[in-house]
């Protein structure tokens, strides 16, 4: 889930990421700001969800995806759009 928090006086928006992909101990996302190589590590909560809160500039987009247990890579369901990559799958899309 994506939840976006926008401030009037502020250049950037609050993206709030929550995911719960089942029994999974480690949940990544990669690819904001076009940086594939740095994770962004998402915290894990007691009901097994995983979240993290990011703050990226106004006006733009953003491709992600998450990285569970450093094997599975996922879209987000409930991303902006999705967008086909070169490997031949898509990825998600943050806009704001």
């Amino acid at each position: 889930m994506l939840q976006k928090t926008f401030f009037k006086t502020k250049d950037y928006c609050k993206v709030k990421f929550s995911l719960k992909p089942g029994l999974a101990e480690t949940v990544e996302i990669r690819g904001l700001n076009n940086d594939w190589q740095n994770a962004i590590i998402m915290s894990k909560k007691k009901d097994g969800s995983f979240n993290a809160e990011i703050n990226l500039p106004k006006s733009s987009t953003h491709e992600f995806k998450y990285l569970i247990d450093n094997i599975l890579w996922m879209n987000e369901p409930e991303a902006d759009s999705h967008v086909l990559n070169t490997f031949g799958g898509s990825n998600s899309v943050v806009a704001l």
